[in-house]
């Protein structure tokens, strides 16, 4: 079945799709939509919607559901994650899988409610306290945001580990249509989970271990953990040129962009190849590897003063890469991408 539908509302979709549980958030502008449509869809079905009285109490909610095994998920945006965090670091040290949207706004502070990409260390790099890391998936259409969101789900259970989707207003707001079809999810067993059985009266879902040797192994089995994820999950798109003469990247919005970019670019004669990361944690290194060879230039572009490049640049320590950026809520046009394209490759010709 075909439907029109916000990026937000695909959001609730797939998470209904991928056998979504509970949902329990707070409505903020620019994913308001996203607890408007979860009210809406999620009671006629028995489903669990709770409008928190805020977003701290959205997240221990979701704690809760989720230590019962439950697949459950939240949203917010910018100032909402923020208030987040404390519980996300609860939920990635108690090993709890769940699904959290960010839909990104400007800022810091209040900000406004256009779109921006300046939430990439917060969500990425972990903005809760702790030694721990979240998977994070950037779609670039509604139609991958669908699609992510159920696979968000099938990570998260997989991995026993929070799952961000990282969208932003612009991905939130547009309508684009989705084919809505029965998926195939891979719903794992919680045999740890606590439910209302005797069998799991014995559980115990803690992030505490008051023995130094006993949380130093526990934090060594978390990253052992996040070793095998990174090996196995990252990915990006690639699109272009086999020998590009430069590489242009990006995620999300900024990364649907740049393919038209790299298609001006390929039509007037200069060989260009986009890099998307659809993972950003974990970062997709070996693909950047794979594709840019050393020496050729790249252009990184985001939403931000320069967050995302700083892995780009950790991925590619042998190539030039060059950042360029709008901010406040601006989106770049075209020709302004195709004319920093070309001024990155004159100013590395003249290295």
């Amino acid at each position: 079945m075909k439907k029109l539908v916000k990026g937000n509302e695909a959001v609730v979709i797939g998470a209904l799709v991928a056998g979504c549980d509970a949902y329990y958030g707070y409505p903020i502008t620019p994913a308001s939509e996203i607890a408007h449509a979860a009210s809406e869809y999620f009671l006629p079905l028995g489903k669990v919607f709770v409008q928190a009285e805020c977003e701290t109490g959205a997240i221990n909610m979701v704690f809760g559901s989720a230590s019962s095994g439950l697949r459950v998920m939240t949203a917010s945006s910018g100032p909402g994650i923020s208030l987040k965090m404390e519980g996300v670091s609860y939920l990635a040290g108690a090993q709890l899988p769940c699904v959290i949207v960010d839909v990104q706004r400007v800022g810091p502070g209040l900000g406004n409610i256009g779109p921006e990409q300046g939430d990439y260390f917060q969500v990425v790099k972990g903005g809760g306290h702790g030694d721990y890391r979240c998977i994070v998936l950037a779609p670039s259409s509604v139609e991958e945001t669908y699609h992510m969101t159920i696979e968000a789900f099938d990570l998260a259970d997989k991995w026993r580990t929070p799952v961000f989707i990282l969208t932003d207003a612009t991905l939130g707001q547009m309508m684009e249509p989705i084919d809505i079809r029965q998926e195939k999810i891979h719903r794992a067993e919680k045999p740890w989970a606590v439910t209302a059985t005797p069998e799991s009266n014995e559980n115990l879902v803690t992030s505490i271990y008051l023995d130094f040797d006993d949380m130093e192994n526990y934090i060594n089995f978390l990253h052992d953990k996040y070793r095998q994820i990174t090996e196995t999950e990252a990915k990006a798109e690639v699109y272009g040129a086999d020998v590009p003469d430069i590489v242009l990247t990006g995620y999300g919005i900024t990364g649907r962009m740049l393919r038209s970019a790299v298609d001006k670019l390929n039509e007037i004669g200069i060989d260009a190849t986009l890099i998307r990361p659809q993972t950003l944690w974990p970062f997709p290194t070996d693909v950047y590897r794979k594709i840019v060879k050393p020496g050729v230039p790249v252009l990184s572009v985001e939403l931000s003063r320069g967050q995302f490049i700083e892995d780009v640049r950790l991925a590619l320590p042998n190539n030039k890469v060059k950042w360029y950026g709008r901010v406040g809520g601006h989106l770049p046009e075209l020709n302004e991408l195709v004319n920093q394209a070309e001024l990155c490759l004159k100013e590395a010709a003249n290295d």
